[in-house]
Order: structure tokens, then sequence, then C-alpha cells
């Protein structure tokens, strides 16, 4: 089963450590009165995510499921948490729902405005476009406004079976990772473009306590300043050597 962390109030890391891969795939749980299962993780781990969950709340209550953008760590399983929750509707940016959400699930997506929040009982959810952001046309990120916790997806990620929140250096373990990743065939995933910087410090604007990290260990304390701090590092790291400086 995953490891299941509570990182803040009723938020919880559900995590699968992938050994040959050296990485961490984490899905998130938002307990409310409509929960929320943020990010599916692999389809393979469908189960494993599933019994973690179960831990917490009835599996079959999840009332939303979200996602940033089109990747099968991100959905792969939707359909298969659609079947088990039949309240269930996948959440996701505008472009998600048109371009490929829509078609591939086996029910249409709720989604949401720019800066659009929805209650789920005690909490909010409010939906950021970050196109290209991690990565994909599609991509948004959801802040939990109540307890300031942004869902980064792939943003913060390093590798290791890592602790689950740390209150350190998460942006020199995520230039180190994403350094390493400039060569190779999973090479630029992260694209950089004329708006990636001001998306990642309009992300620092939101002054949010909690990073939750899809791949590696959650961030507790400062995130405005570490979102800054990584504005940068991206910068440095990929727009630098695509600008040929």
């Amino acid at each position: 089963m995953a490891h299941v962390t509570e990182i803040a109030p009723d938020i919880f890391r559900l995590s699968a450590y992938n050994k040959q891969a050296n990485f961490q795939f984490n899905s998130f749980l938002v307990r409310d009165a409509e929960p929320v299962l943020v990010h599916t993780n692999l389809r393979a781990a469908f189960g494993e995510i599933r019994d973690a969950v179960a831990h917490l709340i009835d599996p079959a209550k999840l009332r939303y499921i979200a996602f940033s953008h089109f990747e099968s760590d991100e959905c792969g399983s939707l359909n298969d948490w659609l079947a088990l929750a039949p309240a269930a509707e996948p959440l996701c940016s505008v472009v998600g729902a048109r371009v490929t959400v829509n078609d591939f699930a086996i029910r249409p997506a709720r989604t949401l405005a720019a800066g659009e929040a929805l209650a789920t009982g005690a909490k909010r959810l409010r939906v950021i476009n970050t196109p290209h952001v991690p990565h994909g046309w599609d991509a948004c990120l959801f802040f939990e406004e109540t307890g300031r916790t942004l869902f980064v997806s792939d943003l913060m990620g390093h590798n290791g079976d890592v602790e689950p929140v740390i209150t350190g250096d998460i942006v020199g373990r995520s230039r180190a990772y994403t350094a390493a990743q400039m060569t190779g065939p999973m090479a630029h995933s992260t694209p950089y473009t004329a708006q990636t910087k001001k998306i990642v410090l309009d992300l620092a604007g939101l002054e949010p306590k909690t990073l939750a990290a899809m791949h590696g260990s959650s961030f507790a304390g400062d995130g405005a300043g570490v979102l800054a701090d990584y504005a940068v590092m991206l910068e440095e790291t990929i727009g630098r050597p695509m600008r040929g400086q």
C-alpha cells in the first residue's frame, strides 16, 4: 500500500515508490464533505492508491478527480476511479477537457474558469491555468485556499525515496534533478517559454504554506520564497541554456 502522511489539515500524501526508477509518485487526498483525489497515479498503481484512500474515506464517495495535465501519472487510472466512485467527476483545465479528457474519460470533466474556486465543504479549490508549466498546453495547478496548500504537480520534482515533508532546501534538490535531466531520452520535459518565470512568480504571490509535490518530498514553510527561488533556478538551468547564454 502507498505510504500515507497528513501534510496539512485533512490533506494526505499517498506515496508510491518505484524502486527501478528511484522515483516517488504521489497522489493527494483532500478529505472534506466532497472529497478530492489530486493525481490518480499510474494505472498500474490503482490498487495501491485505492487501498490508501480506503484507510481515510470510502473510495466510492470521492467527488472529484483532479489533475494538472494529461499524462499517465496524472490521470492514468482516471476511468478506474470514475467506475469505482459513481458521483466522481474529472476536474481539469478547460483546454484539458476540450482536447483530451472529454474524449478519454467515461464521464465529462468539470472545468473551472481561470481563478474560479470550487467549495468542497470546509475547503475551497481554486484552479490556476499554467500553460506549459510544468509541461503541456493544458496544464493547470490547484490551490486549496483555506489552508493555503498548492498542488504543484511536477514542479519541485526530485528523485529518491525521500521523506514526506521537508522544511529545508527543496529547490536545491530540484536543481540537481533538473540539471541531470538536461540530456538523454527524457530531456526537455519542462519547456521554458516567455511566460514561465511570470507564471511561477504569480504562484509565489499566492503565498502558499504547503507545496504538495507529485515527485519527492512536499515542502512546508515559506512557499512564496521557495517559488521565487525556483523561478530563478528554472531560468538558470533551462532558460539560459535554451537561449544559448
